[in-house]
């Protein structure tokens, strides 16, 4: 059986094409007659972007905080906000921000018209309802959110996506001039995102013509980007997320991300950065990847802080491997079908404690 994967339907790119959402809202506002719901990332609450937003009078803005992996709990706080401000469903939930805030504006947009918790949807097609209209703006690149069907949140029991249809948005706007001013630590743990995800698909079981063809220009552009930049590395970033998400679309990740989301779960890390930590160990599944990931590391002045991983105990250890342990189709990408026979909660533990210890 063939994969039929949905992608978003409308995408603008360019410099500048920020200045046209209002325009896309608009046709939006007349169709429904009702408001729309801004998730921002709180980073702009005192920067020039903040006057450039399009509200309208009756418009509900949210400042989001990221500073932390998105959880359900945050989730379903958002939506009661959005639910108490008015008895009407929104015309649209707009996503501005990094990763984590285009993933709150999808899980937000899916919880509005579906009832409980949004840990209930966490896994594989559980949503039952199409959400709310939702619009993702990056302001920065490389997690491929802007393109995936996932949006990642860290539950009560587990770290694991709402993967759904429902989840894509329904319009993204790509306006690289939007990258300027982003933290260079930030903009290269983000990047990395991209690099990795590239990295453990190009070489995963999945691979097929389709994955192999997005995710070789996505590498190459990551690999322009961070080892010879020119003036249009926004671009070439920006271009290389949404390559990269198409790429993981038709195949999937593999051994760094599972074990990222374990870290994230259990400790906190944040998982662009958690990534990275990661990645940096996994000489013995990707060589050529983690060579050239520490080249890229040296030349843009990076240093891994691995002070921010605290101390574990067995415990935690044995929680972050069960948590990484059941993302069946992160391990079957990297290592086969048969990947129950060359992995074990056992061999994670012991490629945890290489980055814990």
């Amino acid at each position: 059986m063939f994969r039929n994967f949905k992608t978003v339907p409308y995408i603008i790119f360019g410099r500048g094409c920020f200045g046209q959402l209002d325009g896309i809202l608009s046709e939006r506002r007349s169709l429904s007659g009702s408001f729309m719901v801004f998730l921002v990332d709180s980073c702009f609450s005192d920067r020039d972007l903040k006057e450039r937003i399009p509200l309208k009078p009756g418009d509900l803005q949210l400042w989001v905080e990221v500073e932390e992996e998105p959880t359900t709990g945050y989730v379903d706080r958002l939506t009661e906000q959005v639910r108490a401000f008015s008895d009407k469903l929104p015309a649209g939930v707009i996503g501005i921000g990094g990763g984590s805030a285009l993933d709150l504006a999808k899980a937000v947009s899916l919880m509005l018209t579906n009832p409980g918790s949004s840990a209930l949807y966490q896994g594989w097609d559980l949503v039952k309802n199409p959400g709310v209209y939702h619009v993702g703006v990056p302001t920065l690149s490389g997690t491929g959110a802007e393109i995936s069907r996932t949006t990642v949140l860290c539950g009560p029991e587990k770290k694991l996506g709402i993967n759904s249809d429902y989840a894509v948005f329904d319009q993204i706007v790509l306006d690289p001039e939007l990258l300027a001013g982003a933290p260079p630590d930030q903009r290269f743990y983000t990047g990395m995102d991209c690099y990795i995800h590239c990295v453990e698909s190009l070489t995963g079981s999945y691979l097929n013509p389709f994955s192999r063809s997005y995710g070789e220009k996505a590498i190459s552009l990551c690999r322009e980007v961070f080892l010879d930049p020119g003036p249009e590395s926004d671009d070439n970033l920006m271009m290389a997320s949404y390559l990269g998400g198409m790429s993981i679309a038709c195949s999937q990740v593999g051994v760094c991300h599972a074990l990222s989301y374990g870290l994230s779960f259990v400790l906190g890390v944040h998982h662009g950065i958690g990534n990275c930590l990661i990645f940096d160990h996994l000489e013995e599944y990707y060589p050529e990847g983690v060579a050239e990931f520490r080249i890229m590391m040296a030349k843009n002045g990076v240093e891994l802080p691995r002070d921010i991983v605290p101390s574990a105990g067995d415990g935690e250890i044995r929680k972050m491997a069960d948590v990484a342990f059941v993302l069946d189709p992160l391990w079957e990408n990297a290592l086969g079908p048969d990947w129950k026979e060359k992995m074990s909660p056992g061999r994670i533990r012991e490629l945890y404690l290489r980055v814990l210890r």
